[in-house]
């Protein structure tokens, strides 16, 4: 009898355990971390995303690993988890963006907007006959001149975040930010910090190809996602292409 109760706490979405748990959001959780990295950096002047987008094969075409999205001019979103899920998301997201600016003719906040997804996710914990989204987003802008960085969890709640991280080695990840992290950043040095943290957790080294960064800076409010050719520079300005890491660790091997 034990395990069939158990059973029924596992398959209905609606079914608290007794300890008041439900285990389907939290297996929603753990589809989040079996995906790639993604960081969102908030800074002085802007916002940043960045994202590890390595392609599973060789023969896969890398603009087709999709986990950075423009959601509106002045809101970018990346993902961890499921990337069908995260779809749905983002285009929930776009209409909710031209739907503010159709009926109040202002662009939408970046705070509304989150809270919009995260009601529109926490449906998905309350029904029957529908499973939680398996991803979760970061959500960044800026709103009245100032940079904004959300979270949002396959339950249903935002979190405001200066640093953060999602899906794999999240805790690895997020422990580099606080231990680097600096209230007063620029744009570029937060781009540097997201993606040294990238950097931390995956061990052989960065390609442009492989990460996607996108900022948006309080100048111009305008979604801007790094070209290849931009990120080979950042990549090699911090030392963190894979090239010259492998280089400097035959440097190293030959010093022993």
């Amino acid at each position: 009898m034990q395990g069939q109760q158990q059973q029924a706490y596992d398959r209905g979405i609606t079914i608290f355990s007794p300890d008041g748990r439900l285990y389907q959001v939290e297996y929603a959780r753990e589809a989040v971390k079996r995906g790639t990295a993604s960081i969102g950096v908030r800074a002085e002047d802007g916002v940043v995303l960045a994202a590890d987008k390595r392609a599973r094969s060789p023969l896969m075409e890398p603009a087709s690993v999709e986990k950075i999205h423009k959601a509106d001019d002045h809101v970018g979103v990346a993902s961890a988890g499921h990337v069908a899920d995260a779809r749905q998301l983002i285009d929930f997201a776009r209409r909710q963006a031209q739907v503010n600016q159709l009926r109040y003719g202002e662009a939408i906040g970046i705070e509304t907007l989150t809270k919009n997804i995260t009601d529109h996710i926490q449906q998905y914990t309350q029904v029957g006959g529908a499973r939680p989204f398996g991803v979760a987003l970061v959500v960044g802008g800026i709103e009245n001149g100032e940079p904004r960085l959300f979270e949002t969890d396959p339950s249903g709640t935002p979190y405001e975040w200066k640093a953060l991280s999602i899906g794999a080695n999240r805790s690895d990840v997020r422990d580099y930010l606080e231990e680097h992290y600096e209230e007063g950043l620029s744009t570029e040095e937060a781009v540097g910090l997201a993606l040294e943290a990238l950097d931390q957790v995956n061990d052989d080294g960065l390609t442009p190809e492989g990460v996607g960064v996108a900022t948006i800076e309080v100048d111009d409010e305008q979604f801007h996602e790094r070209s290849p050719a931009e990120l080979e520079t950042v990549l090699e300005e911090h030392g963190l292409l894979a090239d010259e890491q492998d280089d400097a660790e035959d440097a190293a091997d030959g010093d022993e």
